[in-house]
């Protein structure tokens, strides 16, 4: 193997690689979120809520589960993608090894794109989840002091 494919072929695993971490976060976070709202359910659904609190709380919860729409987004599967899975179901033994070899460099350039997108999304619920969490912070303060 040459220098160069073996740079190509290092930098495909390295891609491929940051999907998998992505994902990992993404699955992490998403099953956090869903605890963070099982819980606050759980826990509101017994107190007594002032208008105040209900407003904060709502939005905090309106904004978990918009996080766990954006993190759902960043994994949904895309089948009409033109590198990976999509690409080699369509495709014989043979043709699978002459693309790999034709195209890894664009597989490469199709994934990072790829990676790119998944990390953008993960980011963006990030923020979501600490936004709705610092509301729902500030939801259970107010319950407990007794604001009206």
């Amino acid at each position: 193997m040459s220098a160069p494919d073996a740079n190509l072929t290092a930098a495909h695993a390295e891609v491929k690689a940051e999907i998998t971490r992505t994902d990992t976060k993404t699955a992490l976070l998403l099953a956090f979120v869903g605890a963070v709202l099982a819980g606050t359910w759980t826990v509101a659904r017994d107190l007594p809520l002032t208008v105040p609190v209900v407003v904060v709380g709502g939005l905090g919860l309106a904004l978990l589960v918009g996080a766990a729409g954006l993190l759902l987004w960043s994994v949904r599967p895309n089948l009409r993608g033109r590198h990976g899975f999509p690409l080699w179901a369509t495709l014989t033994a043979e043709e699978i090894g002459a693309a790999v070899a034709r195209d890894l460099a664009a597989d490469i350039a199709g994934l990072s794109r790829l990676v790119v997108a998944k990390f953008t999304w993960l980011r963006r619920a990030v923020d979501l989840t600490l936004t709705g969490g610092a509301l729902l912070i500030a939801a259970a303060l107010l319950t407990l002091g007794g604001a009206a």
